[in-house]
């Protein structure tokens, strides 16, 4: 996963400086957010010039899934303390929980298992982005060589991975449906609000319970 992070953080750090910030601010905003996701998503944000509130509003909306995750893993951590449980949960991350949920299944997560299946990755994470904001501000334009489609190119394949029939299909044509329409009718970024608030509500809709 450290490997894997690795160039993607890169990535990040090396859009960052040709969106306007320095790489002191590429590392510091690694370090606190620590999403993939919506660092990415921040950048075309900042470029609109979108209020404060809704930046923070679409980031709480992108961040849902963690609310899940966290309620997961909740149910093999019972013997943690509430304040030892919430500071681990900070490095919790989609590939941390999968790692917990498989050892769960068949041993006891103890909190040295989860420190060292989650914290790892973030010290990868922010210093890689702020290698790659260093050597970003040499880079010029990443466009110009396709940086700002790796990240689309990457979560192209996650939504393939996640594919679990026509459900995924519907979820993903009513997403992309509400994205489309408020881009026409909406100004700046309203249409990532309006696809996820409708992936989620056709998500919810049409869940039934595996047999």
């Amino acid at each position: 996963m450290m490997l894997a992070y690795a160039p993607i953080s890169a990535l990040w750090g090396a859009l960052a400086v040709t969106k306007g910030f320095t790489p002191f601010e590429a590392l510091s905003m690694s370090a606190i957010i620590y999403s993939g996701t919506a660092q990415f998503v921040l950048l075309d944000l900042n470029a609109t010039s979108m209020p404060i509130f809704m930046m923070v509003l679409t980031v709480a909306v992108l961040g849902l899934r963690h609310v899940l995750m966290s309620a997961s893993v909740s149910r093999h951590i019972k013997g943690f303390s509430k304040f030892k449980a919430s500071g681990l949960l900070f490095w919790l991350t989609d590939e941390a929980w999968a790692i917990v949920e498989a050892r769960a299944q068949k041993n006891a997560i103890t909190p040295a298992y989860f420190f060292g299946a989650a914290m790892p990755i973030w010290p990868t994470w922010f210093s890689f982005s702020f290698i790659g904001a260093l050597g970003g501000s040499f880079m010029g334009d990443g466009k110009l060589i396709g940086l700002d489609f790796a990240f689309a190119a990457m979560f192209i394949a996650v939504v393939a991975g996640f594919w679990k029939g026509p459900r995924t299909g519907i979820v993903l044509v009513a997403s992309v449906a509400a994205s489309l329409a408020a881009k026409l009718v909406l100004p700046g970024a309203w249409y990532i609000l309006a696809g996820g608030i409708a992936g989620m509500a056709i998500a919810a809709a049409t869940w039934r319970e595996e047999a």
